[in-house]
């Protein structure tokens, strides 16, 4: 079966690639308003879908879906104070949210679309995976460090944890793999439910030795 990633993150397309996979990847194009009333929950799965949809509709266009197809979409976003925030977008946003949240805790979540399209027919199913993290109580000359490392300004939360940012995690619960904004486990159990061995997804059948 051939795996379509609707997303342009390299984060998501490296934990893929390290579980063995080899996804095509497809960038969205959707609106990521949050709407008025709308959970943490709600919308990172909301967006997930949609990001889904989004290439689907891509995926038709160029006739792409001849073969077994798995689409994979995520969205993720944390909810820190009782709100929802995505990716601060500037270095004063960094450094104002990292202020705040230094020594304290926050809740990633993420929403996973997945579809099985095969014979003709779609499946398809929307969870989320929840992980809470414990931050460093950073001074203010590591914030500003950070921040000027630009890398902060374009990720969800505003810090990762396979890169720069790994450092300002002290500790987590739940899959880490969620903070890097997808859940392998979560995953696996979405494509068992709708009928797909983890395996099935695999470029070498199973029991190839593979060699790093």
């Amino acid at each position: 079966m051939q795996l379509v990633l609707a997303s342009s993150s390299r984060a998501r397309l490296a934990t893929l690639r390290a579980a063995g996979l080899q996804p095509v990847a497809i960038r969205p194009e959707i609106d990521e308003t949050a709407r008025i009333d709308e959970s943490v929950t709600e919308l990172a799965c909301r967006l997930a879908r949609q990001k889904g949809e989004s290439v689907l509709r891509i995926l038709r266009e160029r006739d792409l879906l001849d073969r077994e197809t798995v689409l994979l979409a995520c969205d993720t976003m944390l909810e820190f104070e009782g709100r929802t925030y995505g990716k601060p977008g500037t270095k004063a946003s960094v450094i104002s949210r990292w202020m705040r949240m230094r020594g304290r805790q926050g809740v990633v979540h993420t929403g996973h679309y997945v579809a099985v399209i095969r014979g003709g027919r779609i499946t398809e199913s929307t969870r989320e995976a929840v992980t809470v993290l414990s931050f460093a109580d950073l001074t203010e000359q590591e914030i500003a460090d950070y921040a000027a490392t630009g890398e902060p300004e374009a990720v969800a939360g505003g810090f990762t944890i396979d890169s720069f940012g790994g450092p300002f995690i002290t500790r987590i619960e739940g899959d880490p793999h969620n903070v890097v904004g997808l859940s392998l486990p979560l995953v696996r159990q979405i494509l068992l439910d709708l009928g797909v061995a983890w395996f099935d997804l695999w470029p070498v059948p199973p029991g190839t030795q593979v060699r790093g």
